[in-house]
């Protein structure tokens, strides 16, 4: 008996656990449970309900409960705290996933599945790149991170970028899924009375094909990532530091909280830092409630001046009813002030402005060429390439992030850093603060999800100011997946009728 012959009830109920199972590997390859292999399969058994599992009007239920499930388990916790529409992402994925996914079956049958492969890999890399331009999203969950600690594969990503990256991950999905598929119907055959939608075997040299077309691309993308990983850059190296305080200064100013002792305390750490050799030390967003250009109530001109270091603090200011100024300065070791950048994606979700925003000032120094940007920046690929295509070398990144995020912020850093080859410093209100180099190696690391102080400090090798491909070409494959995207929709038809002659 095949598996169509089933009662639908137990088909949908078999489906549904293998789709949920999907869902549930790819939450455990995310941090913190890190189980990163989980992102190379978590896929497969989605794709076997998807195309042999699920009733026909029913295929697109198996992925779009996979994303829920994926998506409530990782995102679920992140937005608890924030609240608003966002907690409603899991099921409005959901929503759009059984909608769009409807007709997958019924094309890849009619086609012999001999699209299956590439269209999956374009699909998904299609929609990471869409979720670029929403300032809801960004690139969160994209299904690259769980990679961010193999530092031997992800290095592509600087010609690739995280797309790129990711696209060799459901590379790999597809690729097994269409074994699995094989085999399933080696073993069961099908109802050859049922319509080429409904299920229609797979030709034994399709998966060959596949199989070692799939193995050769991994296999060279290994040797390319091994190599670049061993491409020196030549650039000097500076020790910097990051200053984590115990609670965030600007949720507490907030509160009515006195933040007195907390900017006491960041000094006093700022000193430290200085005396293990910073030169480059950065405070976290909205560490200061005011302009220091303006009203340098904590004397921080006199600060870098007497640590001989270059300071970065970030800070907020109230501009009226018209929104806020989120804004970030460098202070050089004469106490100068060089310049000021406005957060470039102000986190719209929650209520926050950016009235400064748009301008990407590089500040060029005895250290090398300094730049910052500022928290949910790390999230976007733009603004991280847009510095460093203006020679930025090492990058301050102050943040102000909440518990429920602090395992998985710090590695955004990582995938900014290798796409462009810049060094770069996280600082945090209390939750996670990262050194992270050209690389992606992190040097120094504090992460409290219940917060807590730190004081990083490490010598960090500057990147090379001249970027990489993906510096110069942006998001170039999400743009061709758009483009791949809008063929497979619009010319779906044609691509059928073209097989059957």
């Amino acid at each position: 008996m095949v598996i169509k012959n089933y009662p639908n009830f137990i088909r949908v109920v078999i489906g549904l656990l293998l789709s949920v199972a999907g869902g549930v590997a790819f939450v455990l390859a995310f941090p913190p449970y890190e189980i990163w292999p989980l992102v190379f399969i978590g896929f497969v058994p989605v794709l076997v309900a998807q195309y042999r599992i699920m009733p026909p009007k029913l295929t697109s239920l198996a992925s779009a409960t996979a994303i829920a499930v994926w998506l409530q388990g990782y995102l679920g916790p992140v937005f608890a705290p924030v609240g608003t529409f966002m907690v409603w992402l899991p099921l409005m994925a959901f929503v759009l996933s059984f909608i769009f996914d409807r007709g997958q079956r019924s094309f890849h049958g009619a086609t012999g599945y001999r699209w299956f492969v590439i269209a999956g890999v374009i699909s998904w890399a299609a929609i990471e790149m869409i979720r670029l331009f929403l300032p809801i999203a960004g690139t969160w969950a994209f299904i690259a991170y769980p990679l961010y600690r193999q530092l031997w594969l992800i290095q592509p990503a600087s010609v690739f970028g995280i797309i790129g990256t990711g696209m060799l991950v459901m590379l790999v999905n597809h690729v097994l899924a269409l074994q699995v598929i094989g085999w399933h119907d080696r073993r069961w055959v099908p109802d050859h009375s049922a319509q080429n939608s409904e299920q229609q075997s797979l030709r034994p040299g399709l998966q060959r094909r596949w199989a070692l077309s799939g193995g050769a691309i991994v296999l060279g993308w290994l040797v390319f990532s091994l190599v670049l990983l061993n491409i020196p850059l030549n650039t000097p190296s500076v020790t910097v530091g990051a200053i984590q305080p115990a609670v965030s200064p600007i949720i507490s100013a907030n509160q009515g909280i006195d933040v007195a002792p907390i900017h006491s305390r960041m000094v006093e750490q700022t000193v430290e830092a200085a005396e293990k050799g910073a030169k480059f030390i950065v405070w976290p967003e909205g560490a200061l409630n005011w302009d220091p250009q303006v009203e340098d109530r904590l004397n921080l001109a006199e600060l870098a001046s007497e640590t001989e270091s270059f300071l970065v603090p970030g800070y907020v200011v109230v501009v009226n009813e018209e929104g806020f100024r989120n804004e970030a300065t460098v202070i050089d070791p004469d106490g100068n002030f060089l310049g000021v950048f406005g957060k470039d994606h102000p986190v719209v979700f929650g209520g926050e402005t950016s009235l400064s925003r748009g301008t990407y000032p590089i500040y060029e120094t005895e250290l090398g060429n300094l730049a910052t940007i500022i928290c949910y920046d790390l999230d976007y690929t733009d603004t991280t390439r847009k510095m460093v295509a203006r020679g930025a070398q090492l990058i301050g990144v102050p943040s102000n992030d909440w518990g429920s995020i602090a395992d998985k912020h710090y590695t955004h850093v990582v995938f900014r850093a290798i796409e462009n080859r810049v060094a770069m410093i996280k600082a945090d209100g209390g939750y996670n603060s990262a050194i992270i180099d050209p690389y992606g190696r992190i040097l120094a690391l504090a992460v409290f999800p219940e917060g807590g102080e730190a004081t990083l400090v490490a010598d960090l090798q500057l990147g090379s100011g001249r970027g990489t491909v993906n510096t110069h070409l942006g998001d170039w494959l999400g743009w061709l997946a758009l483009a791949g995207l809008a063929f497979f929709t619009f010319g779906s038809g044609w691509l059928i009728k073209k097989c059957k002659q």
